[in-house]
């Protein structure tokens, strides 16, 4: 492959790094592996992404590519990686969520490109092994997961036919061995570059894996594409900022404003890098109503001081109880995307953090996730089976894909899943402290099996990790025997509105309780934080 440094010669002149988009995009070849930096927006060369694109609709150029990517990049529209959804242009993925992105769904499920789902934080350490020259990333990440090649090796239709996972043993122990391959390209962005290339990130809301990313594309012989807000002069930058280094840029586009919003939801928000402190009673609170209830109960599994991970979608919520109730100081609050503190924003700017402590790169966050390092986390519940596995994945036609939610979960010493008890057209009503059904949701989410095993209940017995799954109207307990029924919502008919509604039986705990009627009242309730590990 070719490299094209700032050492190149042609036409006996150095190769200026600072190009027209058109200029860089040309230098991808077809066929090329290219790997894409981002995290929904924040991080995501939209630049770069929108004009390969227009090259590849004008002039069919390039094409066949391999897309890599660690985290899910899109709107779930039209931006992001859904640029690279075309027929033609690219012919196999290798992504970590793909939810945001319908556009390569479709090909996907139409069996017209080879499709992968593999953990988030293993193609973010697949990265820096790439760049050190090693064979493949070794983990336990994945075992007992549709990632595990015994169930699927992390395949997502019948045209994928090549094993990039194996099972390997060390020391009478298994782990997942995921294959090296070569990176012929880098897309990444950062705030400000000099002449040179070198690079710094002090407007982004995440750093992410732009280093390893564009190390790997370096010692693969590749190229590597750097999108920025601004050119300065060469020497002004503070090396101590300097996240990208300029003997590892090729070439460097300026973007547009519109095409460089720090989120997909913000063009630019000082409280999520550390320019300004926001006022936390600026941050509104939640209405009353299915979602609140299980954030509020949630939250009453937060433990002060301890290490927490809040995934997206309802687990969002539980962040803005605890500011509401005044226990948010008291939490370690971290996200997969780098940041630690602070409160993790929400929608179209999850993945960055408002006030946050520290920005960690992505890549080492998930060191100490994989570590064991979080003593708590929340996740989302999409379907549960008798066994206690979930799927977030997979549901039929549809892919969402599995982003860091096996590398969290399956590392937590404790992991709780919040959801809603049904899906699709669920209506309560919320009086006096009690709760009512109005009408029920059209799809049972507490199944006989799970399509697709995202987390395995299996694996947590065996390792003997505490489980809680939180819905508005019934928890539940994840033990040996099975899943067990522990509290039900006052107002619900257990009967009619628990036991009907599933498609096993649960285990009946015991010491079944009533959830805390104060979860279902207006207003501060009181929720303090456990002091159970």
């Amino acid at each position: 492959m070719r490299s094209l440094t700032n050492n190149t010669i042609k036409g006996g002149l150095k190769m200026q790094k600072v190009m027209s988009s058109t200029e860089a995009i040309s230098l991808i070849k077809n066929g090329d592996t290219v790997a894409v930096g981002g995290f929904i927006g924040c991080g995501h060369p939209e630049e770069l992404t929108i004009k390969i694109s227009e090259c590849f609709l004008e002039k069919g150029l390039p094409n066949n590519l391999t897309l890599v990517y660690a985290a899910g990049q899109g709107d779930s529209k039209d931006k992001g990686l859904n640029h690279l959804g075309l027929e033609g242009l690219v012919s196999k993925v290798i992504g970590g969520h793909w939810g945001l992105a319908p556009k390569l769904v479709k090909l996907a499920i139409e069996n017209k490109i080879q499709a992968y789902n593999l953990p988030q934080g293993v193609i973010s350490h697949l990265y820096r092994d790439i760049a050190a020259g090693k064979p493949g990333t070794i983990t336990h990440v994945g075992l007992k997961t549709f990632v595990d090649p015994r169930i699927d090796g992390g395949k997502l239709n019948t045209v994928t036919k090549e094993d990039i996972v194996k099972v390997i043993e060390i020391d009478n122990k298994e782990y997942l061995f995921y294959k090296s391959f070569p990176i012929n390209v880098t897309l990444i962005r950062a705030s400000y570059a000099d002449e040179f290339g070198n690079a710094t990130m002090e407007k982004e809301a995440v750093t992410l894996d732009g280093l390893s990313m564009a190390q790997a594309a370096k010692n693969s012989s590749g190229i590597v594409i750097l999108q920025v807000e601004k050119i300065v002069a060469t020497g002004t930058l503070d090396p101590r900022k300097v996240k990208i280094p300029g003997i590892l840029v090729d070439a460097i586009v300026i973007s547009k404003p519109e095409n460089h919003m720090q989120t997909y939801a913000e063009q630019y928000n000082p409280s999520y890098n550390g320019e300004i402190k926001m006022a936390l009673s600026n941050i509104p609170g939640l209405k009353l109503d299915e979602r609140k209830i299980i954030s509020r109960r949630a939250a009453m599994e937060l433990i002060p001081n301890a290490i927490t991970n809040l995934g997206i979608g309802v687990p969002e919520g539980i962040s803005m109880v605890a500011n509401e109730e005044g226990i948010s100081s008291d939490l370690k609050v971290t996200l997969e995307s780098g940041p630690i503190g602070g409160i993790p924003a929400g929608g179209l700017s999850f993945g960055a953090s408002i006030n946050p402590e520290s920005i960690l790169d992505q890549s080492n966050q998930f060191d100490f996730y994989d570590g064991g390092g979080l003593d708590i986390a929340f996740l989302g519940l999409a379907q549960c089976d008798e066994n206690g596995n979930i799927n977030v994945s997979k549901f039929g036609p549809k892919i969402a894909g599995c982003g860091g939610f096996i590398n969290i979960t399956q590392n937590s010493k404790k992991v709780v899943f919040c959801g809603t008890f049904t899906a699709g057209g669920l209506k309560i009503v919320i009086q006096d402290g009690k709760l009512n059904i109005i009408q029920d949701g059209k799809l049972n989410k507490f199944i006989k099996t799970v399509e697709q095993i995202t987390f395995s209940g299996e694996y947590a017995i065996d390792v003997s990790q505490p489980v809680l799954y939180i819905t508005e109207r019934a928890v539940f307990k994840l033990t040996k025997d099975g899943v067990t029924l522990e509290e039900i919502a006052p107002g619900i008919d257990m009967q009619k509105d628990i036991l009907d509604r599933m498609d096993f039986t649960p285990i009946i705990s015991k010491n079944l309780k009533l959830m805390d009627k104060k979860l279902f009242n207006e207003g501060i309730v009181g929720i303090k934080l456990s002091t159970n590990k």
